[in-house]
């Protein structure tokens, strides 16, 4: 019975460290430009300097 209150303890500790992760990347503006990154690797183009 211990264990299940340890497992139940490790997995809430997990988990609200998960949530305070996602929370902080919102308020950091983490998700804020979705569309730009899929398009930019279709058109990026490597710069040719000569040296290959």
């Amino acid at each position: 019975m211990g264990v299940i209150i340890l497992l139940l303890g490790a997995s809430l500790a997990v988990a609200l460290g998960f949530l305070a992760a996602f929370i902080w990347s919102v308020k950091h503006g983490q998700f804020e430009d979705d569309f730009s990154p899929a398009h930019r690797i279709l058109f990026d183009e490597k710069k040719y300097n000569g040296n290959d």
